[in-house]
């Protein structure tokens, strides 16, 4: 049984992490609670702090700390084609099929989610090009690049590294894609363009849709179980009919057999079952209430029915409530 001092404690970091929801709108409702309390901890004892409510106080009166908690929480840890076996098993037997799904002039559509500073999502880039020739690259790939950092996301559209961080590359290929600008790498900018950087939170936000393939590694195991469920249910919803998802070492899809078919569960790699129904996208905090079989079929009816026909239509679609809150 927990003492009063652990319950308090317990309150505390709730308090906490709701000033850092209402001050800058990061929500960190679905982390690991042991996680979380590990790594604001590790950043107290950096800034010699010793409760949380007067760390409140620290960052009410110094903002640059609110960067410092969140490098911490977040780890940007990442280099090009980390885990070398796992992207050349991508590029050599996953690229291949989703070529084959496409029509010759038919645009990619990846979503590297929790991209960081934007390596894995460069790394896609180089991959595509390499696969299809830069200019039919050019033409038809298209990256999306996602975190909640804003720090993290501004050094990826910098597209700047150190050498470092490109060792996994062959020479001729940093040579090919990065440019010497100092003592760091910049990375070609024709190709970056094709790579589109922004703000989301996989928790919360609407996902990207009409994927061939949605890449999310090392950022599962950082949610809780139900945290986990609804980021899994949005990347259903965003792949296309045997797209495919790459996640990390650390992660695996637990019970989606109707939903997924595994490429190799070595290399963490699975796609979307063919026949599977889109789950459809629900906005944090909207609940089905549970109804009658015949309830529950006419809501999936009507849902598959919106769904083909939001496919099928000729332009994008964004649909609102009454509170600005994206529903569809």
């Amino acid at each position: 049984m927990a003492d009063g001092r652990d319950v308090e404690t317990d309150d505390e970091l709730e308090e906490l992490l709701g000033f850092l929801r209402d001050a800058r709108g990061f929500d960190f409702t679905g982390y690991k609670r042991s996680t979380l309390g590990r790594r604001i901890r590790k950043r107290m004892a950096d800034a010699q702090v010793t409760s949380y409510a007067d760390y409140r106080d620290r960052l009410e009166t110094d903002a640059d700390e609110f960067g410092a908690l969140f490098n911490t929480i977040l780890i940007n840890v990442t280099s090009v084609f980390r885990d070398p076996d796992a992207w050349a098993f991508l590029q050599n037997e996953v690229v291949p099929e989703v070529l084959a799904q496409l029509g010759d002039d038919e645009e990619i559509r990846v979503w590297s989610a929790g991209c960081s500073s934007g390596e894995e999502a460069y790394s896609l880039a180089i991959m595509f090009a390499e696969t299809l020739g830069l200019d039919e690259a050019l033409h038809r790939v298209k990256i999306y690049g996602t975190d909640v950092d804003e720090e993290a996301l501004r050094e990826a559209r910098a597209g700047l590294y150190p050498a470092k961080v490109l060792e996994p590359l062959a020479p001729e290929l940093r040579d090919k894609y990065f440019e010497a600008n100092g003592a760091r790498f910049s990375f070609r900018s024709d190709l970056r363009r094709r790579v589109i950087f922004g703000r989301h939170d996989i928790t919360r936000d609407a996902p990207i849709s009409r994927l061939d393939l949605l890449v999310c590694r090392n950022t599962l195991m950082y949610f809780n179980v139900e945290a986990q469920t609804q980021i899994v249910d949005r990347f259903h919803f965003a792949l296309r009919e045997s797209g495919f998802l790459f996640l990390g070492k650390a992660e695996l899809l637990l019970n989606d057999a109707d939903r997924f078919d595994v490429v190799s569960m070595r290399q963490r790699i699975f796609r979307r079952r063919p026949g599977s129904q889109p789950t459809p996208y629900q906005p944090t905090g909207v609940k089905i209430r549970p109804g009658s079989a015949t309830e529950v079929k006419t809501v999936a009816r009507t849902r598959q029915v919106r769904d083909l026909v939001v496919d099928g239509a000729p332009t994008p679609m964004l649909a609102v409530d009454a509170d600005g809150i994206v529903v569809l």
